[in-house]
């Protein structure tokens, strides 16, 4: 019998579902590769910590971005060393796959991620909205006529949606997530202080001092760069006000997008929304402050998740399981 696996390809992180285990993957999106012999090197948190630092022949790759395949065959390399590691791909065995992809991905953009999955083993695949599995995975009744708000702040886009009777009503997806904030931060101490940080240490202050509103004091980080101005290895202190100096006009972008959501969606379930309030999933609704953040600029109650960097995985996991979750069912294209 075929394993049925459910994956979240996301730009910061991969989650794999099994049926009957549960999430057996968490690791990072990042996969190292030779570049001569055309095999991969590293995988997951060990090719993560090689970004930068990769020798001539080899390079470091995040082969998925906001949710789509940016290098075919990379991809499909990653994820077919996935399914060996797990597993799931054997001599007599290929998976049955249910992909979650983004609301706005285009066709093509969709067709890729398929094929990618397919040329990684795979016997048939499915997709289902990232949305839509995020809602079931948080605990949202979807098929409900009652409207709920659900906002996914992910590492390579924010995506809003309002669902009702199992279908996405309005939605919007704008390329603000947790790398965008990582980059303020970069740009920032850039601008100010002329040192050069890499990316591994941005999201370092973001999570360990970052506040999304003002006036608060996680603490003081030390972190190293390069002066740019002076050409030499350099350390400085960090405040959270830095951080949120840096970061706070891409939250506020973030919070525009809801409110033009909320905006456009039909009065009943506006109404609904406003009544029950927006539940918040993704990496993003870690960030110390930003459900207050959110609550301010919109007036409405905000829920963060259980498990919020998981609810997508889990969510294609319980439709893996109960296919019947969903009103219009899963088809899956076989090959």
């Amino acid at each position: 019998m075929p394993k049925h696996i459910g994956l979240d390809l996301g730009t910061s992180n991969t989650r794999m579902f099994v049926k009957g285990r549960g999430i057996i993957l968490r690791s990072p999106t990042v996969v190292t590769v030779d570049k001569y012999r055309d095999e991969v090197v590293a995988l997951g948190k060990e090719a993560k910590q090689m970004i930068g630092k990769t020798p001539a022949n080899m390079e470091a790759f995040r082969p998925i971005r906001n949710g789509v395949v940016a290098d075919f065959e990379v991809a499909t390399m990653m994820i077919h060393e996935y399914f060996v590691r797990t597993e799931a791909l054997s001599l007599f065995n290929r998976p049955v796959v249910l992909v979650s992809t983004p609301e706005n991905c285009t066709e093509v953009e969709r067709l890729a991620v398929e094929n990618a999955i397919f040329a990684a083993g795979a016997k048939a695949v499915g997709t289902v909205k990232s949305s839509i599995a995020s809602a079931i995975g948080a605990g949202l009744n979807i098929n409900s006529p009652r409207g709920c708000m659900i906002v996914d702040i992910g590492a390579g886009m924010t995506q809003v949606a309002v669902i009702s009777s199992g279908v996405i009503v309005r939605s919007r997806a704008v390329k603000l997530g947790g790398d965008k904030l990582d980059n303020a931060i970069i740009n920032s101490l850039l601008s100010k202080r002329n040192l050069f940080i890499g990316e591994m240490s941005a999201e370092m202050i973001k999570v360990k001092i970052g506040a999304a509103v003002e006036g608060v004091n996680r603490g003081v980080a030390d972190v190293s760069g390069r002066n740019e101005k002076l050409k030499c290895a350099q350390a400085v202190k960090v405040t959270t006000e830095d951080v949120y100096n840096a970061i706070h006009m891409a939250l506020e972008a973030i919070c525009r997008t809801i409110m033009s959501v909320l905006e456009s969606s039909p009065p009943e379930l506006a109404s609904d929304v406003s009544d029950f309030g927006i539940m918040l999933v993704g990496g993003g609704a870690n960030i110390y402050g930003i459900s207050e953040l959110i609550t301010r600029r919109t007036g409405l109650r905000v829920t963060v998740a259980k498990n919020p960097m998981d609810c997508e995985c889990i969510g294609i996991g319980k439709l893996i399981e109960k296919p019947n979750i969903l009103q219009s069912g899963v088809l899956y294209k076989n090959r």
